[in-house]
């Protein structure tokens, strides 16, 4: 086994780990005393570089992501911090779109293991220190940083924001963030800072009066991401559900008045978002005739977005390769899928994981029909060779389900 692994099975054995303990309340931190007490260890890099930070229930991947290619294409040195990876422990960290290497990984653990010890970080706190000093030894311009969950108390909420935005708000990690969007939108906009530019992407009647009720204690600017008159553009993120990224991106563009950018320069950074940053799994087109569709939506709200998208495009049978974590509302979840699809039930490779057997009978109950199937592969395996060149395939249900794929098809 090389040093890389052997560091990441050491990370990963760790205090729990959210994307594999779920709902254990024991992985969720009551407050940011250790990362901030990390922070002061690594001499605080988290002040070195100013920071977009983005939250929310969906999209605040994808507006990362494309924040990040706009800033690359005005020329700036970009820190990009996301979570949760995909297929390698290094994507979550990258640096003009680069991952950090497997070497400055074991190097960092190295150094500063006995710190992790004696404080007790969370591996989602060694984690986001690895990216901040990662950034500020590369002397980064500017990072984007996602919120990992919730916002209030995530360990990203110590950097130096110069803008914030929080995409959609709906029901997911009800465990830790609270049982309604009110609530969860309480949490959300715990990420915004005195006197800076705040922008929300969603107005309704159930969240507006917390984020508006939040920006007046804090004392920040709040802008809806719906009021700016943008003309939207094409963008390489094919899913329709982007069109509301967009504007969130353009509008915490628009918002901070530090890196300004044209708009040639904003519609190239659209137009560039997977080739300049890398990202996966967002209504990942992985091939043609059958046309196969990988989309990382796991909750009603970004269920609901790609079976619209899906269910209209043009094709013969629709097969729906899903699996689910165990955590989540999944009768919900698998309220928003076409009866008239055959369905291929599995369970990703995580201790989170509802178990194949389960989905399938859950499924049954609400006129969804299909077999269940050992693995990810398999049940992919499966699909495509059922399905003809003139029918569509689409695999999701959970992030882990198309990490499972990807990671098979590398």
């Amino acid at each position: 086994m090389s040093r890389y692994h052997e560091t990441l099975e050491w990370l990963y054995a760790q205090l729990p780990v959210f994307q594999h303990s779920g709902g254990q309340l024991s992985s969720y931190k009551l407050d940011l005393s250790k990362t901030q007490s990390f922070m002061e260890v690594l001499g605080n890099p988290e002040r070195n570089f100013p920071a977009f930070h983005v939250a929310g229930t969906n999209g605040k991947g994808s507006t990362s992501h494309m924040l990040a290619s706009c800033l690359q294409e005005g020329g700036y040195c970009v820190g990009l911090y996301t979570s949760p990876h995909l297929v390698s422990y290094t994507e979550r960290i990258k640096i003009q779109g680069q991952e950090l290497s497997e070497e400055a990984v074991v190097h960092f653990v190295d150094q500063w293991k006995s710190q992790f010890i004696n404080l007790e970080l969370s591996f989602f706190e060694m984690s986001v220190g690895m990216a901040f000093q990662a950034f500020a030894d590369a002397k980064v311009d500017v990072a984007v940083i996602e919120v990992g969950m919730g916002g209030r108390l995530d360990s990203t909420n110590v950097i130096e924001s110069i803008v914030t935005g929080v995409t959609t708000i709906d029901l997911d990690h009800q465990a830790f963030l609270g049982d309604s969007r009110a609530l969860i939108a309480r949490e959300k906009a715990g990420i915004f800072k005195p006197s800076i530019p705040a922008v929300v992407g969603q107005r309704d009647p159930e969240t507006e009066p917390v984020f508006l009720e939040h920006a007046a204690k804090t004392g920040c600017p709040l802008v809806w991401a719906e009021d700016y008159p943008f003309a939207l553009s094409s963008c390489d993120l094919l899913g329709n559900y982007q069109e509301s990224n967009q504007r969130v991106a353009r509008a915490m563009l628009a918002a901070q008045k530090h890196f300004l950018l044209s708009e040639a320069t904003i519609q190239a950074g659209l137009q560039k978002v997977v080739y300049n940053t890398g990202l996966q799994g967002r209504w990942q087109i992985v091939q043609e005739g059958p046309l196969a569709i990988f989309d990382t939506a796991h909750n009603p709200q970004g269920l609901r977005a790609t079976m619209s998208q899906f269910t209209q495009l043009e094709g013969g049978l629709m097969h729906l390769v899903i699996g689910m974590v165990g955590d989540k509302d999944v009768s919900a979840a698998l309220g928003c899928l076409p009866k008239e699809a055959r369905y291929y039930f599995c369970a990703p490779r995580i201790p989170r994981a509802l178990a194949v057997h389960e989905i399938q009978a859950k499924s049954e109950t609400l006129g969804l029909h299909g077999m269940a199937y050992n693995s990810v592969a398999e049940a992919w395996e499966a699909a495509l060779s059922a399905a003809s060149k003139d029918d569509r395939i689409y695999l999701g249900g959970s992030t882990f389900v198309v990490a499972d794929a990807l990671t098979y098809l590398k």
